[in-house]
């Protein structure tokens, strides 16, 4: 992970990543607004007097001031604590505010920021319960909560809460399997956060909260992991059309109870299934011929064939009468009228099944 890290040059401030100053005696603010106002108007008092009198001692009095004002008060913002020494013992924690040096006695250890911070931290290449090589991206939201702790407890807390962080992570990596850190990322943030907040906590700092950003895999495990989800989802497609045929089948049985005492209606109900197929444009429907036995297709299409050439012959036959002038009744009579039932039977079979369409 990136780490600051707190080096100065001969009377550099030294300065954190948030651009706060964080340690050294050079950590004195020199000079702000109200500072150089009051500076400002003693030097110019000074001045003033020289000018009016013709002595050089007023300005040289106005100066002095000036630069005692300008190193003496000092302002806080209203995020920052400000952990103050006296001969290298602990004075006071000041701020937000005003406060005052004593110049060559007191000095500034730290400006303690105060608010949220961000760290960012990675673990490498580093090996999950199962041995399985990952690298894994963190956030970690913490606070500097007690100044005098995170400026006393340790030399650079910045750079101490970094380390603590990549640590912890690696070492709950390694205790995690590969299944848990990619489908249980919640319960691995919160154990993250108290492991790196125990550590950090004697410091004067809080882990708020830790975030996984990304974990990455290696591309071979990668496909491995992308085949066996194409084969868990094929499989499960499989149970569920199982499924289906088994609950096809039940109703299959319950309607086959049904027509088990009522052939006729088990024959209405196959030509109904013929008529919805033939209905079809360009439809072709094999039947077996033992349907077609059972049915009586055969019986019912010759008896609506006989019974339209019957229709054609009966005015003939009427018209027929013996030389005494009575009607004779026909010989095949009887005939007719059972060719014509049959094929009134026909008819109604076929109304029937139309009806039922």
């Amino acid at each position: 992970m990136p780490i600051v890290t707190a080096s100065t040059r001969s009377g550099a401030p030294i300065s954190g990543p948030s651009g706060a100053t964080v340690a050294g005696p050079t950590a004195v603010h020199f000079g702000n607004p109200l500072s150089w106002l009051i500076a400002a108007i003693a030097f110019a008092a000074g001045t003033t007097m020289t000018a009016l009198n013709g002595d050089v001692l007023p300005i040289i009095v106005g100066a002095i001031v000036a630069i005692l004002v300008l190193v003496m008060l000092q302002i806080a913002q209203a995020w920052e604590k400000v952990v103050v020494l006296r001969f290298g013992h602990f004075r006071t924690v000041a701020g937000p505010g005003v406060f005052l040096l004593i110049p060559a006695i007191d000095t500034i250890a730290a400006w303690i920021d105060q608010r949220v911070q961000t760290s960012t931290f990675t673990a490498e290449e580093s090996l999950t319960k199962d041995t399985v090589p990952v690298d894994v991206d963190a956030v970690l939201f913490w606070v500097a909560w007690d100044a005098k702790k995170a400026s006393l407890e340790v030399a650079s807390y910045r750079d101490a809460i970094g380390w603590a962080a990549q640590t912890a992570l690696r070492d709950i990596i390694g205790t995690t399997t590969l299944a848990d850190l990619l489908s249980n990322r919640q319960a691995v943030d919160e154990k993250l956060q108290h492991t790196i907040d125990g550590r950090t906590t004697p410091w004067g700092v809080t882990v708020q909260s830790v975030e996984i950003r990304d974990i990455k895999i290696p591309d071979n495990l990668q496909d491995a992991m992308s085949r066996q989800a194409q084969a868990e989802r094929e499989r499960q497609a499989r149970v569920i059309l199982g499924d289906a045929e088994r609950e096809i089948s039940l109703s299959f049985l319950e309607a086959a109870k049904n027509y088990a005492g009522n052939e006729i209606a088990l024959h209405l109900r196959a030509m109904n299934m013929l008529y919805e197929g033939l209905k079809e444009k360009g439809a072709m429907i094999v039947v077996p011929s033992t349907a077609v036995e059972t049915m009586g297709l055969g019986a019912i299409t010759g008896l609506a064939a006989l019974s339209g050439r019957m229709g054609t012959s009966q005015p003939e036959s009427a018209g027929t009468s013996s030389p005494s002038g009575s009607a004779t009744p026909s010989a095949p009579a009887s005939g007719t009228q059972a060719s014509r039932s049959a094929a009134e039977n026909a008819g109604i079979i076929a109304a029937t099944v139309a009806g039922g369409g």
